[in-house]
């Protein structure tokens, strides 16, 4: 019986709207003192899993980040889908560039 190998390029980059409150928390707020208050508040992340696999997770509090378990209302697909899927290097490396890029816009932004 043969192994399954798992596709080279399973990684993906997300990006999850955050509730608006989120601005009430002062390390958010000040980790983007120059957002657009006309663009929505975000968290940017990767997985192995798909974005809808791992969004789930966080909602859940499975290693989840404490912003998007709190805020997190839904997934944006339009601002990541064109990316997916890709490699490890450059899921890891797109997941920062992506952040850099969207608080640049004026998006507030959460990377961890």
């Amino acid at each position: 019986m043969k192994k399954r190998r798992r596709a080279k390029h399973h990684y993906n980059v997300y990006v999850i709207e955050l509730d608006p409150r989120v601005l009430n928390l002062v390390r958010f707020r000040n980790a983007n003192p120059n957002r657009d208050m006309l663009k929505p508040c975000v968290y940017v992340g990767m997985t192995g899993l798909t974005p809808e696999a791992r969004f789930a997770k966080h909602k859940a509090g499975i290693r989840a980040n404490s912003y998007v378990q709190r805020f997190g209302l839904r997934l944006l697909p339009r601002l990541y889908a064109y990316a997916n899927p890709m490699p490890y290097e450059a899921a890891r490396d797109m997941e920062v560039e992506l952040a850099i890029a969207l608080q640049e816009e004026g998006y507030a932004v959460w990377q961890a």
